[in-house]
C-alpha cells in the first residue's frame, strides 16, 4: 500500500509540475512573441530567423544526399499515392515500424542502405518507406517553423513555366480519400515572376537571394525568404520561409497583458480540475492495476486473472492494458509449462546426440599406431566435429599383409545427415578395397551404391590411396577431394596437382581417375578435408593452402603425431574466437622402407 500512495502521489506532483510549467511557458511566450514579433525594433532578427531557418533545414537536406534526392524523384510520380493523415502529429514511429516490417519480410536479414536499395524496393514497400520519409521532413520542416518562430515554411520546385508544385507545407491543406482525410500533397500553383521576383531568381541561379519577397496575404505583411537546394550539382527546389510582422502598438500590448491575466483565471481552476479528474479516470484505474501485476509478481497465482478482468470495467486504452496484462499471465504460465517439457526434450536429445558422436568418434581408428608390428610406416590421424556429429571422415587398414589403405574423405552437408551418409560410405569403400579392387574401382563401386535412393542428394569427396609397403609403390584416386600435401626426404611439403574426378555419389556410372606415385624412404604424405584450408577467422578471412604449407613447413621433420598439432595450433591461433564452421580432419603418413625407421 505504502507503494501504491508513493506512485500516487508522484504522478499526481509531475502531473501538477508539468502542467503548471507548460501553462507559465505557454502563457510567457506568447505575450512575448506577440510583442516582439509586433516590433519594429525586431523585424531585422526575424529576417535572420528566415534565413537561419532555410539554411539549418537546408543543411539537413544536404546532409540526407541521394536519400532526399530518391524520395523527390517519386515524390513527383507518385505523390497522389502518398497517404499523410490530417492530424499527423510528428510521430514517425508508426509509419518506420510498417516500412520495417514490410522490408524484413521481404528481405529477411538484409539492411535497408546496405544490402538493398531504394530502387530494389517492391511499390508497396517503397510507398511505406516514402510515406515514413515524407513525415520526416514533414515533420522536420513544422520544428525547424516552431523553433524560429516562423509562420509557413514549405518546399517547392518548378514543374512548368511560372508554375511551382508544392511537396511540404506547412500549412495543411485537407483532401478527403475514401471516407478520411489527408493533408493535400503536390498542389501546383502559378507564382507570378512580377510578384515574386526573388523566389524566380533563386530558382534560376541555384543561389540565396540578396532580398525578400515582401507581400499581403492571409498572414499579414508577410516576409519571404528562398534557400535553393543543391545536391550533387542536381538543384531539387526551394525551401521557403514565411514571417508576418506588424506595428508593436499600446494597444497590442495592453491586449497582451489582457489576455495573460484572463488566461491565468482560468488555466489554474483548471489545472486543479483536470488533476482531480485525471485521478479518479486514469490514475486509479492504473494503480488497481499495478496492485494486481505487484500481487501476482509475488504469489504467481494466475487467479489474478479474474481480478484484473472483473475491476477493469473501462472501454479503452487502460482497458486494453488491462486485457494484455490478464493474457499475458495465461500465456506465461501455458510457457513455463511448455519450457518444462522442451526442456526435458532437449535435454534427452542432447545425451542421444552425446551417444551418437561417441559411436562416430568409436568408428574411426583411434589407436595409434595402428599396427605395432608394422615397422614400414608411421601414421597419425584426427577428426573434430563441427557439430556433435559431422560428415569427415577417415581411414586406415591393411589389404593384405604388403598393401595399407589409406582414406580422406568428406560428405556434403553437416550434422546427424552427414554422419549417417559417412557410415555408409565408409563401409562401402572398405569392403570394396578388402575385396582386392584397385582404387579406382572401390570408388566406382561406393559411388553406384551410394547414388542408390539417395533423395536427400549428399554427396561424398574422397581421396582414396593404396600404398605397396616393401616398396612405397602407390596407387591413389582423388573424387573431388582436396589436393594432398607430398614431402620427399629432406625437403619441404607441398601440394600435389593434379586433376580430380568427380565426387562420390554424384551420378551412377562415373569412371574415376587413378593416379600413381612413389614414395622413396623419408618421405612424408599429409591429407586433409576442407576444413583445413577453409578455417575463417572472424574477419572472414579464409586460412587457405599458404598458410596450411606454411605450418607443415615450421618443422618438416616432426612424426606425424606432432605434425598434425603443429597444424591446428596454427588454425586455432589464425581463427581465434570464431566459432568452427566445418568439420576439421587430417592425417600425416611417413614412409620408412622395408627396413623401417632409421634406414634412410
Amino acid at each position: 500500500m505504502k507503494h501504491t500512495q508513493t506512485s500516487r502521489r508522484s504522478l499526481l506532483y509531475r502531473f501538477a509540475v508539468m502542467f503548471s510549467l507548460f501553462a507559465l511557458l505557454s502563457l510567457v511566450i506568447s505575450g512575448f512573441l506577440t510583442y516582439v514579433n509586433q516590433s519594429r525594433s525586431q523585424i531585422r532578427e526575424s529576417e535572420d530567423n528566415l534565413r537561419n531557418m532555410t539554411g539549418y533545414v537546408n543543411a539537413m537536406m544536404v546532409s540526407a544526399g541521394s536519400d532526399f534526392v530518391e524520395l523527390r524523384a517519386y515524390f513527383e510520380q507518385n505523390y497522389d499515392k502518398l497517404r499523410i493523415p490530417i492530424d499527423f502529429d510528428g510521430d514517425v514511429k508508426p509509419a518506420y515500424d510498417r516500412f520495417s516490417k514490410l522490408f524484413a519480410e521481404a528481405f529477411p536479414g538484409k539492411i535497408y542502405g546496405v544490402d538493398v536499395q531504394f530502387a530494389d524496393l517492391p511499390d508497396e514497400i517503397a510507398l511505406a518507406y516514402a510515406e515514413y520519409r515524407f513525415e520526416y521532413w514533414q515533420n522536420m520542416f513544422e520544428q525547424a517553423r516552431d523553433s524560429f518562430g516562423l509562420d509557413y515554411t514549405y518546399f517547392i520546385y518548378q514543374t512548368q513555366d511560372d508554375y511551382m508544385r508544392y511537396m511540404i507545407e506547412g500549412a495543411r491543406e485537407p483532401r478527403e480519400i475514401d471516407g478520411k482525410t489527408y493533408i493535400m500533397l503536390g498542389d501546383e500553383v502559378m507564382e507570378d515572376p512580377a510578384q515574386f521576383q526573388w523566389m524566380w531568381e533563386a530558382w534560376n541561379t541555384g543561389k540565396e537571394p540578396e532580398g525578400f519577397d515582401i507581400v499581403d496575404n492571409e498572414y499579414g505583411h508577410t516576409y519571404t525568404y528562398y534557400s535553393p537546394l543543391v545536391i550533387d550539382g542536381e538543384k531539387l527546389g526551394l525551401i521557403c520561409a514565411d514571417l508576418s510582422v506588424a506595428n508593436v502598438t499600446n494597444e497590442i500590448l495592453y491586449a497582451v497583458a489582457r489576455q495573460f491575466g484572463g488566461v491565468c483565471l482560468v488555466l489554474i481552476p483548471g489545472i486543479f480540475i483536470m488533476l482531480s479528474v485525471i485521478r479518479k479516470q486514469f490514475l486509479d484505474r492504473i494503480i488497481r492495476l499495478e496492485n494486481s501485476v505487484v500481487t501476482y509478481s509475488a504469489d504467481k497465482d494466475a487467479s489474478i486473472v479474474d481480478t484484473i478482468r472483473k475491476e477493469e470495467q473501462g472501454d479503452d486504452e487502460i482497458r486494453s492494458l488491462s486485457d494484455e496484462f490478464a493474457n499475458m499471465i495465461v500465456e506465461l504460465k501455458e510457457y513455463m509449462i511448455n519450457l518444462q517439457h522442451v526442456t526435458a526434450e532437449k535435454e534427452r536429445i542432447g545425451a542421444e546426440l552425446n551417444v551418437a558422436t561417441q559411436i562416430q568418434a568409436d568408428m574411426l581408428p583411434t589407436i595409434f599406431p595402428p599396427f605395432p608390428e608394422k615397422k614400414e610406416f608411421d601414421l597419425f590421424a584426427s577428426m573434430d566435429p563441427a557439430k556433435e556429429v559431422g560428415g569427415d571422415f577417415y581411414d586406415l587398414f591393411l589389404v593384405d599383409d604388403d598393401h595399407l589403405a589409406l582414406v580422406m574423405a568428406d560428405v556434403s552437408g553437416k550434422g546427424v545427415p552427414a554422419a549417417l551418409f559417412m557410415v555408409i560410405a565408409k563401409t562401402l569403400i572398405k569392403n570394396a578395397a578388402q575385396m582386392g579392387y584397385s582404387p579406382s574401382k572401390v570408388l566406382s563401386y561406393a559411388n553406384d551404391q551410394l547414388c542408390e535412393g539417395n533423395k536427400a542428394e549428399l554427396f561424398v569427396t574422397v581421396w582414396f590411396a593404396v600404398i605397396e609397403l616393401s616398396t612405397g609403390k602407390g596407387v591413389a584416386a582423388n573424387a573431388g577431394h582436396e589436393h594432398p600435401v607430398l614431402r620427399h626426404a629432406g625437403g619441404e611439403y607441398e601440394l600435389v596437382v593434379y586433376r580430380h574426378s568427380p565426387a562420390v555419389a554424384t551420378m551412377e556410372g562415373l569412371p574415376f581417375r587413378e593416379h600413381e606415385f612413389k614414395l622413396e624412404p623419408g618421405d612424408s604424405l599429409f591429407v586433409y578435408t576442407d576444413g583445413v584450408p577453409e578455417a575463417t577467422n572472424a574477419s572472414d578471412e579464409l586460412f587457405g593452402t599458404d598458410r596450411m604449407l606454411a605450418a607443415l613447413n615450421r618443422d618438416p621433420d616432426a612424426l606425424p603425431t606432432q605434425l598434425l598439432v603443429n597444424v591446428r595450433k596454427e588454425v586455432d591461433a589464425f581463427v581465434g574466437d570464431a566459432p568452427q564452421f566445418d568439420d576439421l580432419t587430417m592425417m600425416g603418413f611417413t614412409y620408412y622402407g622395408k627396413d623401417g625407421r632409421g634406414t634412410h
